[in-house]
């Protein structure tokens, strides 16, 4: 045995040797009295022996304790605490309720996991409540948990208004957002101006933007993981809704008292309907005979269902399916006589989304260790279908002979993932936590494809139905890990891990060890410091050219030319809690990125994935930054203060591959300072008011300053040649916007009915003094009189700004 491996050996088993002798575990779940809702990371403490840990995503603890007397506090914010007084002799079971306070229950604050804040061993990691997300003021008073975490430091959004994360000079495919534990892809609705999560579904969500724990794995920037609420025990409860975008309704009960429970949750937009007086408006300023329609609009449903066979033993079944669905359509009547009569329809329907189904047991195999099994499914997709139709009557006979031609064209792409995995977390002692575990997923991609049909009743036209477009790539994902979480001493906590990952596509295997390590040091009772190393692999990419979300981005794999991937993360940062004031961090963080894509100079996939090895560049990324957070998480005034200081970089260099003539370019998202501001305040029961402002350098955008003639190749159609205009691009995002900022306030009003019921009018508004920010900059013409009789024309730049100041109200009752 060599050295490295007693010393592992040792540090594996000794924690485990020392609390062997005469040491018992208590175990078991905390939850919500009222619901039964299990509590993610409430706290139970050993006030006699110092000894302390939290539960886990299904609400289960397990804290080992020396024989005898203990004295036992669970808490969670927000909710009243409890004790527990009792001699240990044997392994015993607690299943503890906890009562909600009222008084913080519009400006609850979900309190840090026993892994986060001062005292534990996880930096880079944030969680945002769902009672906090849903009281920040939002476009158009759509709560949307993407924009939440937007107001975060180290988390940018992109284009005004978008639901896109870029996470410390991250892209937006290199964010792992996951449902209940499963991925989700293409989180968008309305070309990306909202996420799919429904808020009214969810109970927690935490954010980590680097010192990734080695169970999460696949990208390489950060991890959302959302998990779904899983419905009162006890009684029928509920939300209904209505605003200026979208109805929603939730509801949640017992299908079996305390055994078995629900949790649906539904959301619908109306632009279709609201459009169609606009849509008959524009028909009728039409001087032919041409109706018109269409619509759009989007809907999601969440469901769940938990069932309890025993203490050890439950059941849960989670479901997602969204989708967005625009249609059009066009009828012209173009001829109509005596003789002949011509028609004409144009239609198009587009739809795509997700479909999520996930199947998880979780059982609590001994007092110290529990398992969770999970299998699952994963869609995405796109479909296109556009159809053109003529129709001519030849009224000069008779009968009359009608003739029909028609075109039908039809793109489809997307991706299926069928995922097996089983999940462990062991606690040897109140000072030392394994997890492990191993997942399995099968991937389909299918890239693109189209299909055409020309149809016609002329005997003499040529009739086609033909499908052309990549064929599906099939793709074996597996990974594996192990994480220990180990205090050592009261001064040291440290987390050490590695995950292991492997991907087979197309013949080829790629493998990859992704060591993880995160490292606590006390200074004083409520200061640390910490430290902390990540590094992590990616084996799909997202082709996409454009600045907002569409639908026909496409997910494709590595290849055998496309390598997966990779980014090495180091972070440190200082702690600081201030009793019943606040908590203080700041961060420095530095990334190194590899195999990162662009797209060439030019290059556009317009929906089409064949040759798009070609079309992009492998090189190089770094970003570094300075992150501060002041967080109050409790009180009737909660909310932050965040502050970032980044850049980000690409080097594309590589023989082949060069982009910007292999020159240091900076990301399109790279910022030099974002500031956010947010706070919520609870006046009384009846009345509470929110606000959020924000600010940050412009985006980057890639523009041509100079233009020159060349004379190019001889025009053999003339006797001349022909001079052409080219743009000279000194260098790629070499044009920096307008800087951003914007303020939002939204107020409730609330009000208990006679029945019990709780009914809230909310007024937020968007952009409260109009500031026209940039979503986009495009060069014009411009003609400048430089004499009476003279002019010159020159190339400007213009904004565009979509979102001026934008009022909205909603209406909630929860009975």
């Amino acid at each position: 045995m060599t050295t490295l491996e007693r010393i592992l050996l040792l540090f594996f088993i000794l924690p485990a040797l020392g609390v062997s002798a005469q040491h018992y575990t208590i175990s078991g779940y905390i939850t919500d009295k009222e619901t039964g809702e299990q509590l993610i990371s409430a706290t139970v403490f050993d006030e006699l022996s110092a000894k302390g840990n939290a539960t886990n995503n299904f609400g289960f603890f397990s804290l080992t304790l020396p024989k005898g007397e203990v004295s036992l506090a669970f808490s969670y914010i927000g909710y009243q605490p409890e004790k527990r007084s009792f001699v240990l002799q044997r392994d015993t079971v607690v299943n503890i309720q906890l009562t909600l306070q009222n008084v913080l229950q519009e400006v609850t604050v979900v309190g840090h996991r026993s892994e986060t804040g001062v005292r534990g061993s996880q930096m880079s990691a944030v969680e945002v409540p769902i009672a906090q997300i849903k009281n920040i003021p939002s476009l158009l008073g759509e709560n949307d948990i993407i924009k939440a975490l937007q107001l975060l430091p180290g988390v940018q959004s992109g284009t005004e208004g978008s639901a896109g994360l870029y996470v410390r000079g991250g892209g937006p495919d290199e964010n792992l957002l996951l449902l209940d534990g499963i991925p989700l892809y293409n989180v968008n609705h309305m070309m990306g101006f909202f996420s799919v999560f429904n808020s009214d579904a969810l109970k927690n969500v935490t954010l980590y933007k680097g010192s990734f724990p080695a169970r999460f794995g696949g990208r390489l920037s950060s991890v959302v993981d959302v998990r779904m609420k899983d419905g009162d025990d006890k009684k029928i409860s509920g939300t209904a809704s209505i605003g200026t975008l979208s109805a929603k309704l939730q509801v949640e009960g017992p299908i079996v008292k305390e055994k078995t429970t629900f949790n649906v949750s539904l959301r619908r937009t109306y632009f279709d309907i609201l459009a169609q007086p606009l849509i008959k408006y524009a028909a009728r300023q039409e001087e032919d005979d041409t109706n018109y329609g269409g619509g759009y609009y989007f809907y999601d449903i969440n469901a769940k269902f938990t069932h309890k066979f025993s203490d050890r033993d439950r059941l849960y079944l989670s479901i997602y399916t969204g989708d967005d669905a625009m249609h059009t359509k066009m009828r012209t009547k173009s001829a109509n006589s005596s003789t002949y009569e011509s028609k004409e329809w144009q239609k198009m329907n587009w739809g795509w989304g997700n479909l999520v189904t996930s199947l998880r047991w979780s059982r609590v195999v001994g007092s110290k260790l529990f398992m969770n099994t999970t299998a699952a499914f994963t869609r995405y997709r796109s479909d296109l279908k556009m159809g053109y139709e003529d129709q001519y009557v030849d009224k000069s006979v008779t009968p009359h002979k009608t003739s029909k031609s028609e075109i039908a064209l039809k793109y489809d792409s997307g991706i299926h993932d069928w995922t097996a995995k089983v999940d462990f977390d062991y606690t040897p002692g109140p000072s030392h936590d394994i997890k492990f575990g191993t997942n399995y997923t099968y991937h389909t991609f299918s890239p693109d494809v189209s299909s055409i049909k020309v149809n016609d009743t002329d005997p003499n036209t040529q009739k086609i139905d033909t499908i052309v477009g990549s064929p599906n790539v099939y793709a074996h994902e597996t990974m594996s890990y192990i994480e220990d979480n180990i205090a050592l001493g009261e001064l040291f906590k440290v987390n050490l891990g590695v995950h292991f990952s492997s991907f087979h596509v197309q013949k080829e295997n790629y493998f990859s060890v992704q060591p993880r390590a995160g490292m606590r040091v006390m200074l004083g009772e409520n200061f640390s410091a910490k430290a902390g190393y990540a590094y992590m692999n990616q084996y799909i990419h997202l082709l996409s050219n454009s600045s907002v979300s569409l639908p026909t981005d496409l997910w494709v794999p590595v290849t055998k030319k496309i390598k997966p991937m990779s980014s090495h993360q180091y972070s440190a940062g200082l702690f600081y809690t201030v009793p019943h004031v606040a908590d203080f961090s700041v961060e420095g963080y530095y990334k190194t990125m590899d195999n990162l894509l662009e797209y060439k100079d030019g290059a556009s996939f317009m929906g089409a994935s064949s040759n798009w090895e070609d079309k992009v560049s492998m090189g190089r990324g770094v970003a570094y930054g300075v992150e501060f957070l002041a967080q109050r998480s409790f009180g009737n005034t909660s909310g932050w203060l965040g502050y970032t200081w980044s850049k980000a970089d690409r080097i594309f260099d590589r023989p082949g591959h060069e982009i910007n003539y292999g020159k240091v370019f900076p990301a399109k998202y790279d910022r030099r300072h974002d500031v956010s501001l947010t706070l919520m305040h609870k006046f009384s029961d009846r009345f509470d008011i929110s606000g959020s402002w924000v600010y940050s350098t412009g985006n980057a955008a890639t523009f041509g300053y100079q233009s020159y003639r060349t004379v190019p190749a001889p025009n053999y159609q003339e006797s001349h040649y022909a001079l052409q205009s080219v743009t000279y691009v000194e260098s790629r995002n070499n044009f920096r916007y307008n800087n951003y900022h914007r303020m939002d306030l939204g107020v409730n009003f609330h009000k208990t009915t006679r029945r019990g019921w709780k009914r809230t009018w909310n007024i937020s508004v968007y952009n409260v003094y109009n500031q026209l920010n940039p979503f986009f900059v495009y060069p014009s013409s411009k003609t400048e009189q430089t004499g009476p009789s003279e002019s010159r024309s020159k190339t400007v730049l213009k904004q565009v700004s979509i979102f001026p100041v934008l009022p909205s109200v909603t209406y909630v009752v929860r009975f």
